[in-house]
């Protein structure tokens, strides 16, 4: 990802965010950057860029913030499972 703009890493993270359904933390992961830039690319700089792109984006990340209690809990839950059986 370095040889490209700051525009067009916007618009390919959104891609992936919405091909994928992925987390913020794992397209971080996947691109090689921080969560923080992630964030900011498809939160601020592609409102600006393409409104209707970052629309989308945002419904993802939406239904992601809305699951995410969901997720911990579930993480929680396999965790002490593995101590219970040792």
């Amino acid at each position: 990802m370095k040889n490209i703009s700051i525009e067009e890493r916007a618009i390919n993270l959104a891609h992936y965010i919405i091909d994928s359904k992925d987390t913020v933390r794992g397209a971080a992961r996947k691109f090689g950057i921080s969560k923080s830039t992630v964030h900011k690319d498809v939160s601020e700089r592609l409102l600006k860029i393409n409104p209707a792109l970052a629309h989308e984006v945002r419904i993802i990340l939406n239904e992601n913030k809305a699951e995410r209690h969901i997720r911990g809990g579930m993480a929680t839950k396999l965790k002490y499972s593995h101590e219970k059986e040792e």
